[in-house]
């Protein structure tokens, strides 16, 4: 199993990326491909206890219970996870002062699916290039909200050069069609 874990309200699930929608508008439509039976506390003290770094946490909605098991995960494995889902300027700090080693963006600054670049100035002057880990999920382009939005920045060279003067890292996932 990778390092790569998004939570939905404390369960560990890998999800088909496509079929994430918003419940409040689509009623619930969530299909995985794994679900754990260990917590993602358990998976935080595992990855401590191993020494790796490097993994990361999605929360599937910014809901008080996701806040606060990220929160306690942090605690649990300090400078060992990543962390992402409803990131923005008001909260990127406080996710690195609880202990995540990098915040994970793409809707915030891939905003209404056009690239925003006084959003993602902002992040950098707020938590560094260093910290922040450009989420850049697409086909063709960079696609947002849920893999549903595609923006109007294309991935190619030019554009991870330009990028990585405002990013350390990116996370890269390729889009499949929303299954039938």
């Amino acid at each position: 199993m990778g390092l790569g874990h998004m939570q939905r309200s404390g369960q560990v699930k890998q999800i088909v990326g496509s079929t994430l929608w918003d419940p409040r508008e689509y009623g619930p439509s969530l299909d995985t491909n794994f679900k754990s039976d260990k917590s993602v506390g358990e998976y935080a003290k595992m990855y401590k206890e191993n020494g790796l770094t490097g993994g990361h946490v999605i929360m599937l909605g910014v809901d008080p219970l996701s806040r606060a098991v990220v929160i306690e995960n942090l605690h649990a494995c300090p400078g060992g996870l990543q962390v992402g889902g409803g990131i923005n300027s008001d909260n990127s700090l406080q996710y690195i002062e609880e202990g995540a080693s990098h915040v994970i963006v793409t809707s915030y600054v891939f905003n209404n699916g056009q690239m925003d670049l006084e959003r993602l100035k902002d992040l950098v002057r707020i938590v560094g290039k260093e910290r922040l880990v450009l989420d850049l999920s697409c086909k063709y382009a960079i696609v947002t909200d849920r893999w549903q939005q595609f923006s109007d920045v294309y991935l190619d060279k030019e554009i991870l050069d330009f990028l990585a003067k405002y990013a350390g890292e990116f996370l890269v996932h390729g889009r499949c069609g929303r299954k039938k």
